[in-house]
């Protein structure tokens, strides 16, 4: 199983081993099933206790296999948005996930993140949020970061109504990312964007900037130390996905978008890649390149060395150089993530 749904109080109560009567009340039948076979003369004590064990094991797995099963989800567990709202934007389930941390309270202690040398697995319920520095009313979390031994950092930032963003460290380039909510971007010269779902920025490094929020949002930002090249200055961009084009993928079938220009002076860019319901990379990729990904929609699987790890929308990923990487889409709807790459600079 991909993930164990939680018992409650509604769960079999199978009595003691001491005890020949099992009751299953979730239905009548299944009840009077077993109180029958507990009570048949033609068979001795210990034979019918071995069939009350087999049929209580046999009901209950049954039941967890029905709660087990749902579109489009690892588990049926409750979603916090109503399956039937009109009112999901985009990314919804970025912030309101499957495995919550409120859909995990009767697992103490469990975790599907991952850490290790060369890749690591964040997942919701692991995030911890603070106030972040230098911004006001806003809660961020840290998903990357140098000390794994990547050159950028990746966190969410959470923003509340008349909340005021900071500015990155000194030389340092910041891309946002709109998951929910929206935002109004103004920069030194007072020009003002209003960032909604799927929106995005780039800023250059050293650029006055703003974001404010006068209801609610919620960004994924990277920032990393721009590696400038003499005269080749980058730009403020914004834009939209929808806005970018469809890039040829020779030998693959997935969809690919690229949300910053491709020309040198950027040292890296940001893919939005799309992947139909068994879809998936035709390359087990190795290469130099630094990954932090988000995945937006969907579900699948990622392997990363030699481990492959159920993941769904809200889950984020580290890839270090040179770590094996593979993605297959699976269940009912499209699988979209966000990837970071670092491009355009000599290894060396």
């Amino acid at each position: 199983m991909l993930c164990q749904p939680s018992l409650s109080s509604q769960s079999p109560n199978f009595g003691t081993a001491q005890s020949p009567n099992f009751s299953y009340s979730r239905r009548n039948t299944e009840q009077t099933s077993i109180t029958r076979f507990s009570r048949s003369p033609s068979l001795p004590p210990s034979r019918r206790l071995t069939m009350n064990h087999a049929l209580a094991i046999i009901f209950t797995t049954l039941s967890l296999l029905k709660m087990a099963v749902a579109e489009e989800e690892f588990c049926s567990v409750p979603s916090i948005v109503d399956s039937g709202s009109n009112s999901k934007h985009l990314y919804w389930k970025v912030t309101n996930p499957t495995l919550s941390p409120s859909h995990l309270q009767d697992l103490p202690g469990f975790t599907r993140s991952v850490y290790k040398q060369d890749h690591a697995l964040i997942t919701p319920e692991s995030h911890v949020f603070s106030p972040l520095p230098e911004w006001t009313m806003t809660l961020g979390a840290y998903l990357i970061t140098p000390a794994m031994g990547s050159h950028f950092v990746m966190y969410l930032a959470k923003m509340q109504e008349n909340s005021l963003s900071g500015l990155p460290p000194y030389d340092a380039e910041r891309f946002i990312f709109v998951v929910q909510g929206a935002v109004t971007l103004t920069n030194v010269s007072g020009i003002s964007h209003k960032l909604t779902v799927d929106s995005y920025a780039y800023l250059p490094p050293n650029v006055e900037h703003s974001l404010k929020c006068d209801g609610s949002a919620t960004l994924v930002v990277f920032e990393r130390r721009h590696a400038s090249l003499e005269n080749q200055p980058t730009e403020q961009i914004v834009g939209s996905t929808d806005q970018q084009p469809l890039l040829e993928t020779p030998g693959e079938v997935f969809q690919l978008r690229k949300l910053i220009p491709t020309s040198i002076p950027y040292d890296f860019n940001i893919h939005i890649m799309d992947f139909q319901p068994g879809e998936y990379l035709n390359v087990k990729e190795v290469h130099y390149n630094q990954h932090g990904l988000l995945l937006l929609e969907g579900q699948g699987i990622y392997r990363l060395g030699d481990s492959w790890y159920p993941v769904q929308a809200g889950d984020a990923i580290w890839m270090a150089p040179f770590v094996p990487q593979w993605y297959a889409a699976l269940g009912k709807s499209r699988s979209r993530y966000l990837l970071y790459k670092d491009v355009n600079r000599n290894p060396l």
